[in-house]
């Protein structure tokens, strides 16, 4: 990221559920849950070539890497999209 977050991220995790001021949060009410609708991404099995060291370094943070590695792709598309609006 090229801009450094300016939140204390240390004081939020400090914050009890309590602490929390959700007032402006609307309640989820039966209406929303009978109206939502989950999507799944569709997963496609490729074939891609890595570095060795990165590979190694997925693998090396536990079991779900790959899901890991999809979530930083899926960020950075998400991303590159908002530059181009």
């Amino acid at each position: 990221m090229s801009k450094t977050s300016k939140t204390d991220w240390e004081r939020l995790a400090k914050l009890s559920d309590a602490d929390i001021d959700t007032s402006d949060i609307p309640e989820l009410d039966e209406d929303f849950f009978r109206r939502a609708e989950l999507r799944v991404p569709v997963k496609q099995a490729v074939t891609i070539r890595l570095d060795a060291d990165v590979l190694e370094w997925f693998k090396g943070q536990g079991a779900g890497y790959q899901t890991r590695i999809n979530q930083l792709l899926r960020q950075y598309m998400q991303a590159q999209q908002g530059h181009r609006r």
